[in-house]
């Protein structure tokens, strides 16, 4: 059982959307509000597809992981069913009716302007039968997940329920127990704690008064599903524990369509084999609207493999900006090694900033990638960020976006998938083992998902299972990373556990991964052996001391920003000559920051890390990459890890205390007054720390040259 899981917040829930509704509303049916939403083209030529609810345990976020890839080919309709969601909640059985439920649905299609749309359904009981054969004119094609109305419900296990055994008082245990049922593969934490706060937005007395006979009986199924003309897939999974999949083939049978059987699935594939879904969706699609545009054929260009330029793919995650700088690095070594390679690279703002001042190509697909940094920024609260649970929440971008990547791969004929902590082609890969095209390499300068105390005992379970599934990926398919390289060496892996049972992470990622030292991206040793002609080249003068600041490229750091730039009068004053350039970087507005007199406030600065070694003294987040590139250049500075955040204050704080780097600062304790006294006892310090080494780049680039 999941304790203590409170409903959705809409609001928090909405930040982590790969897809926002181009138009939304309501329908009025008897009085009874209906919410719905339309996602994607506006184009009245375009396909439609009609997303129908279940019953109303849940709402239409039920889709969440199909919405943002149908949209990009199609209009896309969804609706809160009666009782969840943003639709009312009558208090009479008359609006839970199936029969009601086609109503509700035709109101949407013609609130929209809709004529004709493939409709599809999960665990459907009902409705989506009488909507294709009391209206086929308006029902192009028909998808059913998991949908045997006319099945007996199977809630203990050994035998159908009665229905006198529902409760509503106990609907919380009940709302738990039964979705523990629909997602019974391992891992499913994630979709699980989703479904379990969608049913709590409703309660077991509006569950109550749905009518007795809204699920139609066999007789009446059979009789809807002859007849139905329009084409059907039916998608089951084998190893559902809530109704019988047995009863998909005889549905398949008397609709006349196909069945695709999901082994090892459960009940709810959409939401826990969500690629394989929406591949299913894609291709079905197609092939249904064949008067559609997106239907028609496309002129294609095919390349003996000889006659092919080696071409390689390279995606840059988006969290800041330094994995932009090493990329750009290694890929300079890559084309040393390969002067005739292509690189294309699918990565998304701020990197694309950073890519674009170099002259590297951007992939057109990277339009169409959800934005993962926008979506950090949202999970932040001041300066707190729980980075394992924001990347829990981003299930929806990262679904979106791995459709993206595998639109990229499937048209172009790239020799190598290079992936820096592209977290969802990795998952999704080892989920989805036969979409493997082509070489993939994967670079990560962490390897284990940590929890913080806040979390308690809840986030040490999830991610200690979290660690185990990427385990059993990694191990049950040890072909899907051609190279798996650690940006670091052996002794930056923290000395911790991936959960009880699970073992040392060091001791695991020396057996998996090859190192190749920290990448910095650019030579510190040329800009040290000249920093007094640097600092003139930059505009600061030999009598001037000068402190950077700068919190990375995501925009989580503006109230660090602020809180520094507010100390700025103290520092002042202990500091004499003391100059201090904020850096509010592509995602922050320098305006806002409300800096003082004597402040400079810049934005996006593509070649930062100069001003880094130029600097007297940083004050920074708590990144590695700016904290690294700081260590290399040989210069001080304070960090502040983000609160909650893993990454930072295990991972990152690790590496920096062996390199003896930077000064660790705690942003709850840092007054305006703390941080100006820090600064004046820290600018003359001399520096101490490890070197860094200057040929990681290179290593890395070795490494994987090898697979082109």
């Amino acid at each position: 059982m999941i304790a203590s899981i409170a409903p959705v917040d809409r609001r928090s829930a909405a930040a982590a959307r790969a897809a926002w509704p181009v138009a939304d509303g309501f329908v009025v049916r008897d009085g009874v509000r209906i919410a719905w939403e339309r996602f994607g083209s506006t184009d009245p030529a375009a396909p439609a597809v009609l997303l129908m609810p279940t019953w109303q345990i849940v709402h239409s976020r039920l889709w969440k992981l199909q919405v943002p890839d149908l949209a990009r080919h199609a209009t896309v309709l969804t609706f809160d069913p009666p009782g969840n969601g943003r639709s009312d909640r009558p208090q009479e059985a008359g609006p839970y009716d199936r029969r009601a439920w086609v109503d509700y649905a035709l109101a949407v299609l013609d609130a929209n302007n809709v004529e004709r749309a493939v409709v599809m359904a999960w665990c459907d009981e009902g409705q989506s039968l009488w909507l294709a054969a009391e209206h086929p004119q308006r029902v192009a094609g028909l998808v059913l997940f998991s949908a045997y109305p006319y099945a007996a419900l199977t809630l203990d296990g050994d035998g159908p329920a009665a229905a006198a055994e529902f409760d509503p008082t106990a609907w919380p245990a009940f709302v738990e127990d039964f979705f523990e049922r629909v997602f019974s593969e391992p891992h499913s934490s994630k979709p699980l704690e989703d479904a379990v706060g969608w049913g709590l937005e409703t309660d077991g007395p509006t569950i109550a008064l749905e009518a007795g006979d809204a699920v139609i009986d066999r007789t009446t199924a059979a009789e809807l599903a002859t007849r139905i003309r329009c084409p059907a897939l039916i998608v089951a999974g084998a190893d559902d524990r809530l109704c019988s999949s047995a009863d998909a083939e005889p549905l398949a049978r008397l609709l006349r369509g196909r069945l695709e059987l999901l082994a090892g699935s459960g009940h709810a594939p959409l939401l826990r084999q969500p690629i394989r879904s929406n591949l299913l969706l894609r291709a079905f699609l197609e092939t249904t609207m064949n008067g559609s545009t997106a239907a028609l054929p496309r002129q294609t260009t095919w390349t003996r493999a000889l006659a092919r330029k080696r071409r390689a793919l390279y995606l840059s995650s988006p969290i800041g900006l330094g994995h932009a700088m090493r990329d750009a690095a290694i890929a300079e070594e890559l084309r040393k090694l390969h002067p005739d390679l292509e690189i294309d690279w699918l990565a998304q703002h701020p990197v694309t900033a950073v890519l674009e001042t170099r002259g590297e190509r951007i992939h057109p697909l990277s339009a169409e990638l959800a934005s993962e940094s926008g979506h950090f920024a949202a999970e932040a609260s001041g300066h707190d960020l729980n980075a394992f649970q924001a990347i829990r929440r981003m299930d929806e971008i990262l679904v979106a976006n791995f459709m993206v990547f595998h639109d990229a791969v499937t048209e172009g004929e790239y020799d190598l998938v290079i992936g820096d902590e592209a977290w969802d082609v990795d998952h999704f890969l080892h989920e989805n083992p036969e979409l493997k095209r082509t070489a993939f390499a994967w670079m990560t300068d962490f390897v284990g998902w940590i929890p913080m105390p806040d979390g308690g005992e809840r986030e040490a379970f999830l991610t200690a299972d979290y660690n185990a599934e990427m385990i059993e990926h990694v191990e049950r398919f040890p072909r899907l990373r051609d190279r798996s390289i650690f940006v670091g060496n052996p002794d930056d892996i923290v000395p911790d556990d991936f959960g009880p049972g699970l073992g040392s992470i060091r001791d695991w990622t020396e057996r998996h991964f090859a190192f190749s030292g920290y990448i910095t991206g650019f030579d510190p040793a040329p800009l040290v052996a000249r920093r007094d002609e640097l600092r003139r080249e930059l505009g600061y003068r030999p009598d001037e001391r000068v402190v950077i600041v700068t919190v990375g490229g995501s925009g989580v750091g503006e109230t660090l920003l602020r809180r520094v730039v507010a100390a700025y009068p103290e520092a002042a004053r202990l500091v004499p000559g003391l100059r201090m350039i904020a850096v509010a970087g592509p995602r922050i507005d320098p305006a806002a920051l409300g800096a003082p007199a004597g402040v400079e406030v810049v934005g996006f600065v593509p070649d930062l890390y100069r001003h880094l070694v130029a600097s007297d003294l940083a004050v920074v987040q708590g990144g590695l990459t700016t904290t690294m590139e700081l260590a290399a250049a040989g210069r001080p500075f304070l960090y502040f890890p983000l609160a909650n955040h893993f990454e930072q204050r295990r991972h990152v704080r690790h590496r920096l205390e062996r390199y003896g780097a930077g000064r660790f600062m705690e942003y709850a304790d840092a007054t305006p007054e703390v941080i100006a006294a820090a600064i004046a006892e820290e600018i003359d310090r001399p520096v101490t720390s490890l070197p860094v080494e200057t040929d990681g780049a290179a290593k890395a680039a070795a490494m994987i040259a090898e697979l082109v």
